[in-house]
């Protein structure tokens, strides 16, 4: 006599899920762009500022002040991802993977517009007639780890510091935005004391209910890169970051003849970031608690 389980049956889903994930882009919105990149590079000239010579006398010679102009570069970067569908595979499964595999790809395709954009903001920057030259974040425009005296994480003293620097340097109170982790906005919730009048709109911040606050667009992304204490966030003007794209992600599904007719599932781009300013870029160290 068998076994009754040999009859049981297996049921599957005619669907795949994607597996959780950041699947859009974030901080595109929060920089420059420039949809006309083409070439190997592309200049971006600039200039800086101006001052008045009083005249104290009579029929004086007019005075000339050299002009300040500048210059920062963009290099183009090319990026893949290719996924081939065996002919064997696709007999032996009971759904179409193709349409997954490109929802995939496009969420890759924005993680990475993020992390051009993020290693703009923080890196070295190109510059000069032929772009040989080097631009780093300066002291002046980077918040410590322990400013306050004490490590810590992402704290209102912090914050008010990032936006002193700004309107230290002039910048544009619009358009200014601010990068944080999930962990550095808990940290600023529980380090916002109940009774402080900010507490709740800080609430209202990390529960998505709101966006602003001390005249920064928040955005929460999960790929801010370390430092030697903790993870980098930063506060900044929409001019301070630019970012050039050569190609949008294009994608495509064939047919590959030379793999069996395998079917062929892949996406493209090609784009590149600097930052334009150094003074309208603050960067801030955080130590992780959460």
């Amino acid at each position: 006599m068998g076994n009754p389980s040999v009859a049981f049956v297996q049921q599957y889903k005619d669907a795949i899920y994607l597996l959780a994930q950041q699947m859009d882009v974030r901080l595109r919105p929060s920089v420059v762009n420039d949809n006309d990149f083409v070439g190997e590079a592309k200049y971006y000239d600039q200039y800086a500022t101006d001052d008045m010579i009083e005249i104290v006398s009579r029929y004086s010679d007019t005075p000339v002040q050299l002009p300040d102009h500048r210059r920062r570069v963009v290099y183009p970067r090319f990026f893949v991802s290719n996924t081939l569908e065996d002919p064997q595979d696709a007999l032996a499964m009971l759904i179409d993977p193709k349409s997954a595999y490109m929802q995939a790809k496009i969420a890759a395709a924005g993680r990475k517009q993020d992390d051009i954009i993020i290693a703009a903001a923080g890196g070295t920057a190109y510059q000069g007639k032929a772009g040989a030259d080097t631009a780093t974040l300066a002291a002046a425009n980077k918040v410590a780890y322990n400013y306050g005296g004490v490590s810590s994480g992402c704290t209102k003293l912090k914050c008010i510091e990032a936006k002193k620097i700004l309107d230290a340097f002039e910048v544009e109170k619009t358009d200014r935005f601010a990068w944080a982790t999930s962990s550095q906005l808990a940290d600023l919730l529980n380090t916002t004391e109940v009774s402080s009048s900010d507490y709740n709109v800080v609430r209202a911040l990390v529960q998505g209910e709101i966006s602003t606050w001390l005249g920064f667009i928040w955005i929460q992304t999960e790929r801010l890169t370390t430092g030697t204490y903790g993870r980098y966030m930063y506060f900044m003007q929409k001019k301070g970051v630019l970012f050039a794209v050569q190609k949008e992600m294009e994608g495509r599904v064939d047919e590959r003849k030379d793999k069996n007719y395998a079917w062929q599932v892949y996406l493209r781009m090609c784009c590149g970031s600097t930052r334009l300013e150094e003074n309208r870029v603050v960067q801030a160290e955080c130590v992780e608690t959460f």
